[in-house]
């Protein structure tokens, strides 16, 4: 049976549970309510530290995206919702080539997302080699994403950037969606779910499918996933299911040196077009958690989850397979107190990475690596005053990779590398005097491992001598809410000393390794500023306006490679600044324009700053209407267009680009032309 069956199946099986549960549970009548896309500070309700409670007593910076802020435009890329949040940049080259980067963390990672941690339902998405795709998940089947930016310290593994936790709709009434949208480039994305719910359980499923021939040659893509939530509540505990299965097959066009990219962006670069390269694969993600009331006071999460994956990916270079399977569990005890919260906890995981490569079916390589990861977590929130919240926090982290090589023909590089015991403290503080202002500030400590591949060198040895990279991040901020909440603003600024920078480093097109660049420092301004401009009962309706910026300098403080020195230099791949203001204006109640207007700055390309990209500037439009046809159903119609002024821009640079033969860099990823879409959606 192949993985489009299995889908097929889950589905009618999703569907006849929700005929049978319809016929059990008396319909909700109450009517269908459209999100705002409005967020007000301190009435957001937010997972971050582990703690439920409001956004406006958190210490620290946290972004919170719900509602219409998930959904913005076509719907069909997240780094159009993730570009909204300060500090945030998330570039994308295609469907399936997509770095995140927060507060310049990740930059050097040439293809995906690394340096930053990801989480579905406090179930990491993120592998054992820290790469995270958060970006295969349709917005459409999540409720919120919040992002907690910087050293997270206890929560979630210390990683550098911070990490990005997405959440699954939690619905109270019993309902369905169901949306179909298509634009330019034949692309057709299609989502299907529901919700069933009874006295003491809720299940709820979501089908979603997303494909497209792309703007350029060998870009054709195409994503199937399903992902479902169940829950069963009982007076002393409860048991949540998170299940999700994806199915990618995309074509790979790659980067293209500057003359192609600014005289026929639509080439894919000619060894990829050569040998139609693609990558295929398949993935399945489960987890379950039960909860228990031990007492008023205390409660324990104890939290089972797996994932696995199988891989192929045509190159022109080789051929590369991989499978992945892992194992986990999580354990967070918490005691609740009036002014004092203590939580402690473990995670560990065991993952599997097994790899070979083959060159015109001559097997090349073969290798297994077992990766263990091992944490202890605790954290203690204390609130002498109902204005004041400190929360003190600590991880230790034990890490080892080990390399079996299956290929005996090249010679034994099988190999160990345990990292030494490191532990990440924490300190934050939040003065909120009323529900207008907060004061917040913390100082973090985080680390990122390298991955098994970057502990290699390129003859497949393990490397020794590489390390992990550390550091302290220090920020302040102020969340305010003034003119009767009119005007929301959340401002940081924030200080990032880093040792040790992993930089992954390109030796020939195939071979890459990782090595240490040294110290380097990372600063920045992030702002935040909503804006309820005009509210009348009649027309001109409603105008409510948003306004991001970041403004970021990072540096090499001390890095020496090849000889060369770039001291003093900007970290390539970042832009020094980034702004984004979008008014959405309902003139009258069921109708919704949205204009957003994007400006990317200047950013360097290589590591001596000898080539510069400069900043472009987008603009996005889209419109909405509603129709309420029933009590409990209702039809939203949108359409859109991106790229309104046609901008020939780069939507993804890789940094340090090296052209072999005769042949330039491969700086540029093409972004997208002026293109339109169209769509509908139904809610019961």
């Amino acid at each position: 049976m192949n993985y489009s069956h299995s889908l097929s199946i889950l589905l009618v099986f999703f569907l006849s549970l929700l005929n049978i549960h319809a016929q059990k549970v008396n319909p909700q009548t109450a009517g269908v309510q459209f999100p705002d896309s409005a967020i007000l500070l301190s009435q957001v309700t937010i997972e971050g530290y582990q703690l439920s409670s409001k956004l406006q007593t958190f210490p620290g910076s946290l972004s919170v995206l719900a509602g219409k802020g998930l959904n913005l435009y076509d719907g069909t890329n997240m780094a159009t919702t993730l570009n909204t949040i300060p500090g945030v940049s998330m570039q994308s080259g295609t469907y399936a080539t997509n770095r995140i980067v927060i507060r310049g963390m990740g930059s050097r990672t040439p293809y995906n997302t690394n340096r930053i941690r990801s989480y579905l339902n406090d179930i990491p998405l993120t592998s054992s080699d820290g790469v995270s795709t958060p970006e295969e998940i349709d917005p459409l089947s999540l409720s919120r994403i919040e992002i907690i930016k910087g050293p997270s310290s206890a929560l979630y593994g210390s990683g550098l950037g911070g990490s990005i936790n997405l959440f699954t709709p939690v619905n109270l009434n019993t309902e369905g969606n169901l949306s179909v949208g298509y634009g330019s480039f034949n692309t057709l994305k299609t989502n299907l779910s529901g919700t069933v719910n009874t006295e003491n359980a809720n299940l709820w499923g979501s089908l979603s499918h997303l494909q497209s021939d792309g703007y350029r040659n060998n870009n054709e893509y195409k994503r199937t996933s399903f992902l479902s939530t169940a829950q069963w509540k009982q007076t002393k505990w409860s048991v949540k299911s998170t299940f999700m299965l994806t199915d990618v097959n995309g074509e790979i066009p790659s980067s293209l040196g500057k003359t192609q990219f600014e005289n026929d962006p639509q080439a894919a670069a000619s060894n990829w077009a050569a040998i139609e390269g693609y990558k295929k694969y398949q993935k399945a993600l489960a987890g379950i958690t039960l909860s228990n009331i031990l007492s008023s006071k205390l409660t324990n999460q104890f939290t089972v989850h797996g994932k696995w994956s199988d891989s192929y990916e045509k190159r022109p270079f080789n051929n590369l397979t991989d499978q992945t399977k892992s194992i986990g569990i999580r354990n967070k005890l918490s005691y609740y107190r009036l002014k004092t919260d203590w939580i402690a906890g473990i995670d560990w995981i065991a993952e599997q990475y097994k790899w070979k490569l083959d060159k015109d079916e001559i097997l090349l390589n073969e290798n297994r690596e077992n990766r263990n990861q091992f944490g202890v977590f605790a954290i203690m929130n204390y609130r002498p005053t109902n204005k004041l919240n400190i929360s003190v926090a600590g991880n230790v982290n034990a890490v080892r990779y080990q390399l079996t090589d299956l290929y005996a023909s090249n010679g034994d590089q099988s190999g160990k590398r345990n990292f030494p015991i490191i532990v990440s403290p924490r300190i934050g503080l939040n003065f909120a005097p009323n529900d207008k202002l907060a004061i917040y500030a913390s100082v973090g400590h985080g680390f990122s491992l390298p991955s098994p591949e970057e502990t290699l060198l390129p003859e497949g040895d393990v490397n020794p001598d590489i390390k992990p990279e550390q550091g302290f991040q220090y920020e302040i901020g102020t969340r305010l809410n003034i003119f009767d909440k009119a005007v929301e603003i959340d401002a940081s600024l924030y200080w990032i000393e880093l040792n040790n920078l992993l930089v992954t480093k390109r030796i020939t097109e195939d071979i890459f390794t990782g090595m240490n660049a040294g110290k380097t420092r990372h600063q920045g301004f992030e702002l935040l500023l909503r804006n309820r401009v005009f509210g009348f009962s009649s027309f001109p309706g409603k105008l409510n306006s948003t306004f991001s910026y970041t403004l970021s300098r990072n540096r090499f403080i001390d890095f020496i490679n090849d000889g060369n020195t770039y001291n003093g230099n900007d970290l390539p791949g970042i832009p020094d600044q980034y702004l984004q203001l979008q008014f959405d204006w309902n003139p009258f109640d069921r109708l919704d324009l949205n204009t957003q207007l994007q400006y990317t700055g200047d950013q360097f390309l290589d590591d001596a700053n000898s080539l510069n990209y400069e900043g472009y500037f987008l603009v996005n439009f889209k419109a909405s209407a509603q129709f309420q046809l029933k009590e409990t159903v209702s039809l939203q119609l949108y359409a859109g267009i991106n790229n309104l002024t046609d901008t020939q821009y780069a939507s993804m640079l890789i940094v340090n680009a090296i052209g072999f033969g005769n042949s330039e860099p491969r700086y540029y990823y093409p972004g997208l032309p002026r293109n339109v879409y169209a769509g509908i959606q139904f809610r019961f």
